[in-house]
């Protein structure tokens, strides 16, 4: 009866009891099986207690059989992992005993799985509570800490030795009434202080413990520092910055945005974004759904630097560079947006200025070369017209009135020309005083000629400055511009250019049409000019000498040094054709310096080696009077090539004297002084007077060949020829008579007392060996 009841008793245990020999289950109680998950008897018996045994808990138990070696000795709980029938893992606390045999043993095992999780737990809860970075504080009822984690050490500098049984209140410096922040939903933010004084931004978190309180304190002085400074940021930018929550209200705008917009912040805040009114570049408006902060919070997409126009309830017009974007990128469902925008009204009119400034000259304010270009290049198909203007005679009232007084005279054209030219017309200035008008209004050959005589009548009108009447007149070049017309623009400048230069060629003052064998002619011009370039270098420029003979004793006295041009392609060219290009070009001081120095060279030669007593006669043109280097080039050739002073003659033209007399008289009286002759040229067609040229201190008068030709047949001719010659021997002139072609004509001018002559009839200008001989 004791037997069964202990079978009984073993078989209704709670714990998982079998027996095992020589390693085979031969018993397991009720609980064992279930704790093995067999179904019955037969799944456990028979089978090696190994097998239910985890292959790491196999070795240990192993070693606990070995240890007991007398019947009923039992070993000590050890923990071991044990395996189901289904392969899972359970962890118990066994009991071995040693039974009577040889091999048999009884093992008790209680499960101790839930005992393990729950310590777990516990090591998993302590290991958090060491170390979480929030403090963690736990308290009686009365605020008397009993636990003080790490992190707490760390946030107020106190250790958990000296925290613990002290007062929470007086551990973080400020006073803590749990029991309130409970009834306030368990969180608050309070301003706490380390032991060292220094204040923290904290956020508590209270929950009530059965016999006190655990208490969760956030430092957030971090944060809070940045979100301040971030917030110290914001207000203090130039940019404005607006936040769109995801309704599409104003949820916030810093002070500049408020500045820009012209709105205080409390009625921007709450306000749908789509109440600022918007406006592109091209000047539409932008409507609420198109709105750059709409369109971000519909498509996430980021619009940067937007250049828009804001209107201000004001009024006024504010020009910005806007960027919308979602504020927080990484969670797009939000759709919250924040768009920042600067203020470039100050800038786009400064840049506005520089592109006018760029495009237009600062004298007149007109067109300048580069928006005339620019205009002719979008010229589209229609026809055109393109009127070159050039001033006559302008530099004269620069240079003689100076610079401020042109500038202002620029001006003054500029403004006619604008008030004379259509509203739709384009008026520059491409320089100095040249001025250009395109117009796509006027382009009928007939109603061109009206006005561009309209345009001269405006610039003819008197212009007062300084107490004076200055008068103007313009050489006007047209270029007329068909619909298929394929010239650049350049080109039709360069047309229009050489139109209004052959204007000027055919006396000034008027208008001319530009066609394609002006072009011819002026590139020809254009190809000799640089000929005449390469002329002064290669020696294809050389003096020929004409006699000058006295008429009383019928002795060549003198040589007039005459240019001579031999083109190695061309042959000789006419000093009609080349000598105003030189002229025109500034070369004509380059060759004149060249040529004083060979002509006196020679001539000081045949002098010396020759004995001839004869003087040079050497031409000076206007331009060369304008060079301030003539007289220093004139005194250096007579001291390089030892010609007397006396011996070289310098004529100048009469139109050449008469264009500033007062600056010529200056020139003049220098060369004077070198003791070299001057002479008048071509007298009698620049209308001056004797009186007017005695006051230059000249020394010969050349009567024009123009009274020469025909004082044989013509008695006014003579009889003017005859006055010449009286009041020249009047003032101490010598009179020389150019264009002699007859015997008749000599003898007619010796009758009339002519002092000198020369013509084809006396000597053709020729080389100096073949005039003075080898």
């Amino acid at each position: 009866m004791e037997a069964d009841s202990l079978t009984e008793l073993v078989e209704l245990s709670p714990d998982a009891i079998c027996v095992h020999e020589h390693g085979v289950l031969t018993y397991a109680n009720r609980a064992a099986l279930e704790t093995f998950a067999a179904r019955g008897t037969a799944e456990v018996v028979g089978r090696r207690f190994a097998d239910f045994v985890a292959e790491d808990s196999q070795a240990e138990l192993a070693g606990k059989l070995e240890g007991l070696t007398e019947p009923g000795q039992a070993s000590e709980p050890v923990e071991a992992l044990m395996s189901r029938l289904d392969g899972s893992k359970f962890a118990v606390e066994t009991v071995v005993v040693r039974l009577r045999g040889t091999a048999a043993y009884q093992v008790v095992m209680r499960d101790i799985t839930a005992k393990k999780a729950a310590a777990d737990a516990l090591r998993y809860q302590a290991a958090l509570v060491s170390h979480v970075s929030d403090a963690l504080i736990a308290t009686t009822g009365e605020g008397v800490v009993t636990s003080w984690n790490p992190a707490a050490e760390a946030v107020y500098g106190w250790t958990a030795a000296e925290a613990v049984g002290r007062r929470a209140s007086e551990l973080v410096g400020a006073s803590l009434d749990l029991a309130a922040i409970r009834r306030g939903g368990g969180v608050a933010e309070a301003v706490h202080r380390r032991r060292d004084g220094a204040p923290l931004t904290v956020r508590v978190s209270a929950a009530e413990m059965k016999d006190g309180y655990v208490l969760v304190c956030s430092d957030e002085t971090a944060r809070r520092r940045a979100e301040q400074n971030y917030r110290t940021v914001v207000a203090s930018l130039d940019e404005g910055v607006l936040v769109m929550g995801s309704t599409g209200l104003i949820e916030a705008a810093n002070p500049a945005a408020c500045r820009i917009l012209g709105v205080p912040e409390p009625d921007l805040i709450g306000v749908p974004c789509h109440t600022l009114v918007l406006f592109t570049e091209s000047g539409h408006w932008i409507p609420p759904d198109e709105m750059p902060s709409v369109q971000s919070r519909r498509t996430g997409v980021t619009h940067n630097g937007l250049v828009v126009r804001l209107r201000r309830p004001d009024g006024r017009d504010v020009w910005v560079s806007l960027t919308s974007r979602l504020l927080d990128p990484d969670d797009p469902t939000a759709r919250a947006v924040v768009t920042t925008f600067t203020d470039i009204t100050e800038t786009r009119a400064i840049s506005a200025r520089l592109a006018h400034d760029a495009t237009h000259d600062p004298l007149t304010r007109l067109a300048n070369r580069t928006l005339v270009l620019d205009r002719l290049d979008v010229r589209g198909r229609g026809a055109l017209t393109v009127l070159f203007l050039d001033l006559d005679k302008f530099k004269v009232i620069n240079d003689s009135l100076g610079h401020p007084v042109g500038d202002q005279v620029l001006r003054i054209v500029g403004e006619r020309l604008r008030r004379s030219s259509g509203r739709e017309d384009l008026v520059g200035r491409l320089g100095g005083d040249e001025f250009v008008v395109v117009t796509g209004e006027v382009t009928e050959p007939a109603e061109v000629r009206a006005l561009a005589e309209h345009l001269r009548a405006a610039l003819a009108e008197p212009i007062g400055v300084l107490g004076r009447q200055l008068h103007l007149d313009a050489s006007i070049g047209v270029v007329l511009v068909g619909g298929a017309d394929d010239r650049s623009a350049e080109d039709l400048l360069r047309d229009a250019d050489i139109a209004m230069y052959q204007a000027k060629t055919l006396g000034r003052g008027r208008h001319h049409f530009f066609d394609v064998g002006l072009r011819e002619r002026m590139q020809r011009r254009l190809r000799m000019e640089q000929d005449l370039r390469d002329a002064v270098h290669d020696g294809q420029l050389w003096p020929a000498y004409q006699p000058v003979v006295d008429l009383k004793t019928g002795e060549m006295v003198a040589v007039e040094a005459l240019l001579r041009w031999t083109h190695p392609r061309q042959g000789a060219i006419s000093p009609v054709e080349f000598i105003p290009l030189a002229e025109e070009s500034d070369l004509i001081n380059v060759i004149g310096k060249a040529m004083l120095r060979a002509t006196t060279r020679e001539l000081a030669a045949r002098r010396t080696c020759d004995g001839l007593d004869l003087t040079l006669k050497v031409n000076l043109s206007a331009r060369q009077l304008d060079d301030p280097h003539l007289v220093p080039a004139v005194q250096d050739a007579l001291a390089s090539t030892g010609l007397p002073a006396g011996a070289l003659c310098l004529e100048v033209t009469e139109s050449a004297l008469m264009r500033d007399q007062e600056a010529a008289a200056e020139v003049l009286a220098s060369l004077r002084s070198l003791g070299v002759l001057l002479a008048i040229d071509d007298f009698g067609t620049g209308y001056s007077s004797l009186a007017q040229l005695r006051r230059l201190t000249l020394d010969t008068l050349k009567i024009d060949r123009s009274f020469i030709t025909g004082i044989a047949e013509s008695r006014d001719a003579a009889a003017i020829v005859t006055s010449i010659i009286a009041m020249a021997h009047a003032v101490d002139l010598t009179v020389i008579a150019e264009g002699v072609e007859s015997a008749e004509q000599v003898d007619l001018l010796r009758s009339l007392g002519c002092d000198q002559a020369q013509g084809y009839h006396l000597g053709r200008p020729v080389a100096a060996a073949e005039l003075f001989g080898q």
